[in-house]
């Protein structure tokens, strides 16, 4: 955050200087983003606080831990990408389109992805 700034601010006849806090309104983007891991398989995640470099989100430790081996794990590559975005909705909207995607991507399928939720019905699953 930087330093406070003055805006000038007119109202009727009368002149303030409005001080403005850099970064105090700031808006937090909400995302949700697939992770691609070196297998193939996806997991498709939300993140309400706007970190996208810092957090890769959170699939079962141990689903991953069947799938690699420690030799697979000394140099590996995931990918993240952001599938959509709004500085505008609410936690539960996004995490409506979080579970709307992840059926869309086929994340929950054990076969193709990490995600334990919601649950998996077998092909044709509409969530």
């Amino acid at each position: 955050m930087g330093p406070d700034r003055l805006m000038p601010l007119v109202v009727g006849h009368r002149k303030y200087a409005l001080v403005v806090g850099v970064g105090c309104y700031r808006h937090h983007m909400k995302v949700v983003y697939k992770i691609t891991y070196p297998n193939g398989k996806i997991y498709v995640g939300s993140d309400l606080t706007d970190s996208r470099l810092t957090y890769f989100g959170s699939p079962s430790k141990e689903l991953l831990r069947r799938d690699f081996d420690r030799a697979e794990l000394q140099d590996f590559t995931i990918r993240k990408q952001i599938l959509w975005q709004s500085e505008t909705a609410t936690d539960s909207e996004t995490r409506r389109r979080e579970n709307a995607l992840i059926v869309e991507h086929g994340a929950n399928d054990p076969e193709h992805g990490y995600n334990q939720r919601p649950r998996y019905r077998g092909a044709g699953d509409l969530g």
